[in-house]
């Protein structure tokens, strides 16, 4: 069992229990997540290509042109895993420039479509190197809002250490679960601001012995999974 397979099962369990969504997602693990979901426990799940096609195992069952994805997102029939360039503890995400926006460090992709998923629809975020660069006291710029802001639903975040989410009393960030191996001082060194723990922090749940197959076989069997996670 790698580390990159229980990333791919924590981000399918971002879906479960949404019915007949869109999903989309950025990155190899959050598109096999959501594929996952699809062919498990999540059959009314809908996963497109990005382009202008629905896909189910592989094949294409409906046509899904670009221009309908801004009425399904005003509709709130979507759930999104987006990246992040750095997260705070309320899940504002910047992906648009680090240092000063009026003069930044470095330039990013703009903030793209985060606004409207963010206040429109559940949106969930695939970081692959947990770290204090990437978990912020405060982002540099908010690209997606985060509960402070009004942000409708930000329900997981998914990491290469831990999965988070927001089930405190203010819809700060907690953790949730550890993967394998991981302690919970790692996931607190890691991350720069205080996450709420609780008393008992569980293990991230493995995948089964039939979603291995499926990762490996069918799903995956090149490894990209394994370089997006070392």
């Amino acid at each position: 069992m790698s580390r990159a397979e229980t990333c791919v099962v924590a981000c399918a369990e971002a879906w479960r229990g949404d019915g007949a969504v869109l999903a989309g997602s950025a990155g190899v693990i959050p598109g096999l997540g959501a594929r996952l979901a699809q062919l498990t426990f999540a059959r009314e799940l809908l996963v497109t290509d990005g382009e202008a096609t629905l896909l189910r195992d592989g094949r294409v069952e409906g046509w899904l042109p670009y221009r309908q994805v801004f009425a399904i997102v005003a509709a709130g029939t979507r759930h999104v895993m987006m990246g992040a360039s750095q997260l705070d503890r309320f899940g504002n995400q910047n992906i648009s420039c680090v240092g000063p926006w009026e003069r930044p460090a470095s330039q990013l992709l703009c903030v793209r479509g985060a606004p409207g998923n963010t206040v429109n629809h559940p949106v969930s975020y695939w970081v692959p190197r947990h770290s204090p660069r990437v978990f912020v006291e405060r982002v540099d710029m908010v690209s997606g809002v985060g509960h402070d802001r009004g942000a409708h639903e930000i329900r997981l975040v998914v990491t290469n250490l831990a999965v988070l989410d927001f089930a405190t009393p203010d819809r700060s960030m907690r953790l949730r679960s550890v993967h394998p191996g991981v302690t919970v001082d790692e996931v607190i060194a890691a991350t720069g601001f205080e996450l709420t723990v609780p008393d008992q922090v569980p293990e991230t749940r493995e995948p089964t012995a039939d979603e291995q197959r499926l990762i490996r076989e069918r799903l995956d069997p090149d490894g990209r999974r394994e370089r997006e996670v070392r």
